[in-house]
């Protein structure tokens, strides 16, 4: 008989550790008279993401602390008007170009394009109405022994936004059982254009402990640094971090170097062995003890310390972010690539297929 309960009560435990994860919808608004859905996927660890079909935003993910207490790591709103009026891309998918295009131009073979100028003077993330203000479809809920996720896709028209060509987008968003969050993008095109995306999140592993992410230590795989001028574009120079606030390389905290760098930490990191999937970055909080690890194929990294975060914002459970409240790491190639031969290029052509993937790990 004891054998039996032991038996069972072995099977009972079995069977919890290798719980499934999960996925559960919920609406979260509407947009334009459109239903817009929150699914929150959960893996077996209890770590969750959810993530609304609006946007492909990531308005929470739960992670646990040392004591194994979860807790939100990522800012943004408790409702989809705060996401269409106030928000600085929280949790975002960003495209169809991220990051800064000079002067809203660019040029491909010969013919000048023109873009909304939405972060005067040039043009930001895609325009006016990028992809972090439309409604993806779900094409399928992926539900595995060891991960959950979802399919998003979008096709963006012919010169929307300026840009050319008609976009065929895919982003699959999976969470697995070793709490690893993976981001894999893929696009084709019917016509010749650019196409740099990322997901926005911003990030603070103090959960709402702490009152901005300076004590973060911070370590970047990065030999060189993306020179800009005053309007956040580059001017051709990639520079070594080496005896520069910008040497992340043995890991520092965001705090210690922050005020010498004029208007805060806002740059494209040139990142080592780019092209295969590796890692590229790491970020600590001692109190709560999370870690959060950053792989990549890409070649830049956009580091971002909150700067413009201005108190302004009221996110979720009434937390007002206040500058350097969270930090950004996105994943990506370089600002103004379309304009800067040198850099790597951003060039989509017919019957190519863009691909690149991003995995936060903790």
């Amino acid at each position: 008989m004891i054998k039996i309960l032991v038996l069972v009560f072995l099977c009972t435990l079995s069977a919890v550790c290798a719980a499934r994860p999960t996925v559960q919808k919920k609406l979260f608004g509407t947009h334009k008279g459109k239903p817009v859905y929150s699914y929150n996927l959960v893996n077996s660890d209890s770590s969750s993401v959810k993530i609304l079909d609006y946007g492909g935003i990531i308005t929470n993910l739960y992670t646990k602390d040392r004591y194994g207490k979860l807790g939100d790591i990522v800012l943004g709103f408790d409702n989809i008007q705060d996401y269409e009026t106030k928000s600085p891309y929280f949790g975002a998918l960003v495209g169809r170009y991220a990051n800064r295009i000079a002067k809203g131009t660019f040029e491909l073979d010969g013919v000048k394009y023109k873009l909304a100028i939405n972060n005067p003077p040039n043009s930001l993330h895609g325009g006016l109405v990028g992809f972090d203000k439309r409604i993806w479809d779900v094409k399928r809920v992926i539900s595995e022994e060891d991960s959950v996720g979802l399919e998003l896709t979008l096709t963006s028209a012919d010169m929307e936004e300026g840009f050319p060509g008609q976009l065929e987008v895919t982003v699959i968003y999976l969470l697995n059982n070793k709490n690893e969050l993976s981001i894999e993008y893929k696009a084709t095109t019917n016509k010749k254009t650019v196409i740099n995306l990322t997901n926005h999140s911003y990030f603070n592993l103090a959960a709402g402990k702490a009152k901005n992410v300076l004590n973060h230590t911070v370590e970047i795989d990065a030999d060189r640094f993306t020179i800009v001028d005053e309007t956040q574009i580059p001017t051709g120079e990639n520079r070594k971090v080496e005896n520069t606030p910008f040497d992340f390389r043995k890991g520092q905290l965001i705090g210690d170097y922050i005020w010498t760098v004029k208007g805060g930490y806002d740059h494209n990191f040139c990142l080592n062995n780019p092209g295969t999937l590796h890692q590229v970055a790491t970020v600590k909080e001692e109190i709560s003890g999370r870690v959060l690890k950053v792989s990549t194929d890409q070649p830049g990294m956009q580091f971002y310390s909150g700067n413009f975060l201005d108190g302004s914002y009221k996110g979720k459970d009434s937390i007002v972010y206040v500058q350097h409240y969270g930090f950004a790491m996105e994943t990506q190639h370089y600002p103004d690539s379309p304009n800067q031969r040198e850099f790597p290029t951003t060039v989509l052509e017919p019957g190519q297929v863009y691909q690149t993937k991003t995995v936060y790990a903790w």
